[in-house]
């Protein structure tokens, strides 16, 4: 150990300070891993600590808040460490921090959207609008959220295109799975039908559907009977909805309903109409109707 030391002090001035600075970067670049680790480590700690804590619905949210700070504290201490380095190498700092101040005015104001969407990305997270597996509409963009990040959301339609749409040009956000879904059902039938019929026909179909052990858990209370909505060109149109949840499930709810109903209508003989044409050929004045004139081709 004392032919260690003798030897380094016996080394040129100039050489030895460079081993220094090797030295210093190097322990410089192994506490900024660690401190990189440990970030991560901590963040994972407190996500699984709140997830154990929080309503099964908080955890897509604690999910994407985690995502957003592990990758924020990398950034800090990536930054910090750069700026470290530097300095070990002999690169004065501050005129890089005073220059990157000049430019960064002139940038700010050619990247106003990006700034603006930072900071709706931050408003977003906090207030808990949008969280990953929410189905949302965003931007005039509709699908599933698979990312949500400081700058942008991203979806993913029911065609499989993924859309990004940044956080600035958000206005409105339209969640359709948060707490619960009523999907209003339109059930269309003839003139000559019997609402009343059909509406009992809907509430059975409803009943059986909630009685089954594949979708009771989805179904939380009896069909809701709106009642007769308009009359139609052809048909009368009833309106009943559904209490589901988890409310992402409210589409396989209703598919399942009407495929239900269908088959019930069908067996109870119950018109599911389509469009109908009467030809009114007028009055004369003496109360006559003209004749109506039909042309038999024979072959």
């Amino acid at each position: 150990m004392q032919d260690l030391v003798t030897f380094y002090r016996d080394l040129d001035p100039e050489l030895r300070g460079f081993i220094q600075t090797v030295a210093r970067v190097t322990l410089i670049l192994i506490v900024a891993w660690i401190l990189q680790g440990l970030a991560a480590r901590l963040i994972r700690l407190f996500r699984l600590y709140m997830s154990r804590r929080t309503e099964p619905d908080q955890v897509s949210r604690i999910e994407t808040l985690a995502r957003v700070f592990r990758n924020a504290a990398a950034i800090v201490i990536i930054v910090v460490a750069g700026m470290l380095i530097l300095n070990e190498l002999g690169i004065s700092i501050a005129p890089i921090l005073a220059t990157a101040g000049v430019a960064g005015i002139a940038i700010g104001f050619g990247a106003q959207s990006l700034v603006k969407d930072f900071f709706t990305g931050m408003f977003l997270l906090l207030d808990d609008q949008v969280r990953v597996g929410d189905v949302v509409e965003v931007g005039g963009k509709g699908g599933l959220v698979e990312e949500v990040t400081l700058r942008f959301v991203r979806l993913r339609d029911m065609d499989g295109h993924v859309h990004y749409v940044p956080n600035g040009e958000i206005k409105l956000v339209t969640n359709r799975t948060r707490g619960f879904a009523t999907p209003t059902i339109q059930i269309t039938i003839a003139y000559r039908e019997d609402a009343d019929e059909a509406l009992k026909e809907a509430k059975a179909v409803a009943s059986a559907l909630r009685a089954d052990p594949q979708w009771a858990e989805r179904i939380t209370d009896e069909l809701e009977v709106i009642g007769m909505d308009k009359w139609g060109d052809s048909s009368i149109v009833l309106l009943v909805r559904l209490r589901v949840v988890p409310p992402i499930q409210q589409w396989n709810v209703k598919r399942e309903y009407l495929r239900r109903l269908k088959r019930a209508f069908d067996e109870r003989g119950i018109e599911i109409p389509f469009p109908h044409l009467t030809i009114y050929p007028g009055q004369l004045k003496d109360g006559s109707a003209p004749p109506l004139h039909v042309l038999a081709k024979t072959s």
